[in-house]
């Protein structure tokens, strides 16, 4: 039997994609340390990504882009990227299982675990490699925009953030459904 976890990173920012993580781990190769990776620092979690992606059986990360975001809306989105990382995979799991209380439609039995990325390795490992990928994103990102300090908050409303986006604008990766940026937009400031 072999069970998926999946979950996904970048729900809540202004900018940048929302990312998917789905991962079968191999149970003959345990990795000590998993956790939700909130509550992992950045160097835990760097670590654990590197021994997930040797130790697991299957493992893949999606993307939902920023136009999908705002095409579709968030949650929309998030479900696409969970499709795309467990499409992406390279072993068919009998069964996934998703961080939340929201499942994307698979052609495999899922459930929908609340808090799961404490509680089910998979979905920590997936979380893990969520949260690293995008990271590793917004840092590209912030190498184009260095202006937004996206190297710090990656893409969060933070009051740097926001500073940036009234003096700046909003750019191509930023979400202009999101009712921060959108106001900035409609006060005419964006380039």
């Amino acid at each position: 039997m072999s069970i998926c976890g999946v979950d996904e990173a970048g729900r809540g920012p202004l900018a940048g994609p929302v990312c998917a993580g789905a991962v079968i781990l191999d149970p003959a190769r345990p990795i000590i340390g998993l956790a939700d990776s909130k509550k992992l620092s950045e160097k835990k979690r760097d670590a654990l990504a590197i021994e997930i992606k040797e130790k697991a059986l299957a493992w893949a990360v999606a993307y939902a882009s920023v136009e999908e975001i705002d095409r579709l809306n968030i949650l929309q989105a998030t479900l696409l990227a969970m499709q795309r990382a467990v499409a992406g995979l390279a072993l068919r799991p009998s069964e996934i299982l998703v961080d939340g209380n929201r499942l994307p439609r698979f052609d495999l039995p899922a459930r929908a675990i609340v808090g799961g990325d404490a509680t089910v390795a998979e979905i920590s490992a997936a979380s893990i490699l969520a949260k690293t990928a995008r990271d590793a994103e917004m840092l590209r990102l912030h190498l184009t925009a260095p202006e937004y300090g996206l190297d710090r908050h990656k893409g969060y409303g933070t009051a740097a953030h926001l500073a940036a986006l009234r003096r700046h604008g909003a750019t191509a990766f930023h979400r202009r459904s999101f009712a921060p940026v959108r106001d900035v937009l409609s006060k005419g400031s964006a380039t």
